[in-house]
């Protein structure tokens, strides 16, 4: 079983993936986006290519814990990609991660591996996806 993981936004949808094991995560591609249908449609091909059972989005919440504009935005784009998982006949399960300092934190990762801005901007949002699939194994490793 693998698990693939989102960090979804305006513009791009980063992704990684699971070992089998479930133990690590690995980026595999940042999705431009150039709407809804493309971009689900994208998705869930990754999620048939990798074998996934479940798909993690990262869920951006505010400072406090509460839902901020983009949440929304992201809740909408995971329903409608849960609605054509299932008109496609695919058996996924769809959860969030809390992602908040996420980017940040991937953005400090490759800034220590002195890494070019140039390149940083092409694969945050891939690292972040690791950096949220990596938070959710490791949490569901603990409580297991």
């Amino acid at each position: 079983m693998r698990i693939l993981s989102l960090d979804i936004g305006d513009k791009t949808i980063g992704v990684a993936v699971s070992d089998p094991l479930m133990i690590s995560a690995q980026g595999v591609t940042t999705i431009e986006r150039i709407g809804i249908k493309k971009d689900t449609t994208k998705v869930l091909e990754l999620a048939k290519e990798y074998g996934a059972e479940t798909i993690v989005s990262g869920l951006p919440l505010m400072l406090s814990g509460e839902d901020s504009p983009q949440t929304q935005k992201v809740r909408e784009f995971v329903e409608r990609l849960q609605n054509k998982a299932r008109s496609q006949g695919m058996k996924l399960q769809f959860e969030f991660q809390d992602e908040r300092f996420t980017t940040k934190i991937a953005e400090d990762v490759l800034i220590a591996a002195d890494m070019r801005r140039e390149k940083r901007k092409t694969i945050i949002d891939r690292q972040a996806a690791v950096i949220i699939l990596q938070s959710y194994l490791d949490a569901h490793r603990k409580t297991e």
